[in-house]
């Protein structure tokens, strides 16, 4: 499992809160597939090819890792608002 999801979001230039979060609703949107208003876990298998077509799919801990830090009221999926995890990232 070598992807962090972290130093992803640096890489892609989403490093901060008070300035990214209008880059992290798009990244947001782009990830949510089926436009439900959640990223769920089989929006995130995927999540690497989304940037780049020649991308592995995650990992099943890395699914479940970078889905953990994202869900902010542990229902598995992760929303986008104020308190969501994916903007403190």
């Amino acid at each position: 499992d070598s992807f962090d999801y972290r130093t992803f979001f640096v890489k892609v230039g989403l490093k901060s809160k008070s300035n990214q979060v209008h880059q992290v609703g798009q990244v947001f949107h782009f990830l949510d597939k089926d436009l439900n208003g959640f990223i769920e876990e089989e929006e995130l298998i995927i999540f690497l090819k989304d940037f780049s077509a020649s991308a592995r799919d995650l990992t099943d801990a890395e699914t479940e890792a970078l889905l953990a830090a994202g869900d902010s009221d542990g229902d598995n999926k992760m929303g986008l608002d104020g308190e969501t995890a994916l903007i403190k990232m």
